[in-house]
């Protein structure tokens, strides 16, 4: 049994780990401890995830009580929307990979230039994008299953959505150059500003104040694109300012085709790996929608909302496993990255394991916040608790997915999610949910299905070593 004067000495010791990881102080992640690296990242980016995975829950308790066709307008629009998040992520995967490397090298001015050229790549892609999403708003609804009377009143919500989405790649993107320097503590403050904004203004713009009314879903649009907007400028300044630890300037917007080269060889592979995933997720909203209605995607949309709620602060702690493994291969330490890696990996699993279990026994009690639709609840209370069985599995995944990423290795874990997606998950909850006529239980069962087997093959591959010799 442990004393009283050791447990005091572990909450002192944690309390400082905490306040050093939250005092925004530029550190050296290539030496000393491999845990209190881990935590002194992870912390941040966790907490940074938090505040998206509260932004996401708070747009859909709002959303959710204008009623079902709303509910099913957020989600298909969201299931869209991946695929700006999937660009956002792969060119943010490159700009990650590459500052942490320039870091880890001990080359500042290289790190910055690395930033401004990915903004220049992303900026470039992103423009075409939004202005396609807000001409064929309507359209791409109509694409993805959605009822006549939801196309009607949701139209305008995705154009919003899809219009802003410069403003999405950017809040992605900079984040990822921010914890590339190891400066964890500036993408979380970003994103609790653009995420509160969002939190303050949604009942505001959808409900209305006193005598002023509300905007209804349009609104919902309003304050996501308004927060968000918010977010990127706080961004703009502290890298312009030298409030951060790289400095921007606008000279490093002429094109170096160099360094873009090496941004596109990193982010297309990136990119396409989250859009294998989000592709397949667009295909699982379509068989929910087509084979239980309104109800069945509301419900999975709410109960996806939920599990994404604690999905995302573990991929917060899975970042910290790319920073390190950029920073340590660009100090020629591959044991230390490699060590690094597992810590996480660890930290990782726990985390999941404990939150799988809160969601197999309260499920029906969580999702009773969210509808008071007895048909919506059922199909949501089912989605937060079979999807949640693979917790675990994904916690491990996340982390050694990042792990190839942090080493510019994108193309690995690209050819593993074409295996756990295509070859397996979407056929698998076509079979169910079609030939065993399960319906929309058998795209919920798919889900943990295929993200375990992924999990165990990104370890394998992992074991290999490749990842360490990769040069960028």
């Amino acid at each position: 049994m442990s004393s009283p004067s050791s447990n005091n000495r572990s909450i002192a010791g944690f309390y400082t780990l905490l306040k050093q990881a939250m005092s925004g102080e530029h550190m050296d992640f290539t030496s000393g401890s491999i845990r209190r690296a881990v935590l002194l990242l992870a912390i941040p980016m966790m907490l940074e995830m938090c505040m998206e995975s509260v932004f996401a829950v708070v747009d859909i308790f709002f959303v959710s009580h204008l009623g079902k066709h709303a509910t099913s307008t957020v989600g298909l629009t969201e299931s869209v929307i991946t695929i700006i998040y999937s660009l956002a992520i792969g060119v943010s995967m490159a700009a990650t990979a590459l500052v942490a490397r320039r870091v880890g090298e001990k080359d500042i001015p290289a790190a910055a230039r690395a930033g401004m050229q990915s903004i220049l790549v992303s900026v470039t892609i992103t423009v075409l994008v939004s202005i396609a999403g807000f001409v064929y708003a309507g359209d791409i609804l109509r694409l993805m299953g959605a009822e006549a009377a939801t196309i009607a009143y949701g139209t305008i919500y995705t154009r919003i959505v899809m219009g802003s989405s410069l403003i999405i790649m950017l809040l992605f993107l900079i984040n990822g150059i921010f914890r590339g320097a190891g400066d964890a503590m500036m993408a979380m403050k970003s994103l609790w500003i653009a995420n509160l904004c969002n939190i303050v203004l949604c009942p505001l713009l959808i409900r209305g104040l006193g005598p002023i009314p509300g905007f209804g879903l349009m609104g919902a649009a309003m304050a996501t694109t308004i927060g968000r907007s918010i977010g990127v400028l706080y961004q703009l300044f502290h890298l312009f300012s030298g409030k951060s630890r790289l400095r921007f300037h606008w000279q490093q917007l002429k094109p170096d085709l160099r360094l873009i080269r090496s941004v596109a060889s990193i982010a297309w592979p990136g990119t396409l790996q989250f859009l294998i995933g989000s592709g397949s997720w667009i295909i699982l909203a379509s068989l929910v929608v087509q084979t239980g209605g309104s109800a069945a995607s509301a419900g999975y949309q709410i109960g996806i909302r939920i599990v994404m709620f604690f999905l995302l602060p573990a991929w917060g702690l899975s970042n910290a496993a790319a920073t390190l493994v950029g920073q340590n291969l660009g100090a020629q330490q591959p044991d230390r990255a490699a060590a690094s890696v597992k810590q996480t990996a660890v930290y990782n699993a726990v985390f999941m394991g404990s939150v799988s279990l809160i969601f197999l026994l309260f499920a029906g009690e969580i999702v009773a916040w969210f509808s008071d639709d007895v048909a919506v609840r059922g199909y949501a209370s089912a989605t937060v608790r079979i999807v949640s069985a693979g917790y675990l599995f994904y916690g491990i995944g996340m982390v050694f997915s990042n792990a190839f990423n942090g080493a510019g290795d994108t193309r690995t874990p690209t050819i593993i999610n074409i295996f756990t997606f295509w070859v397996l998950q979407v056929p698998l909850a076509y079979c169910l949910a079609r030939w065993m006529q399960w319906g929309p239980t058998g795209v919920f069962v798919a889900v943990p299905v295929a993200e375990t087997a992924g999990a165990i093959v990104s370890v394998w591959q992992f074991q290999k070593g490749r990842w360490k010799t990769k040069i960028i």
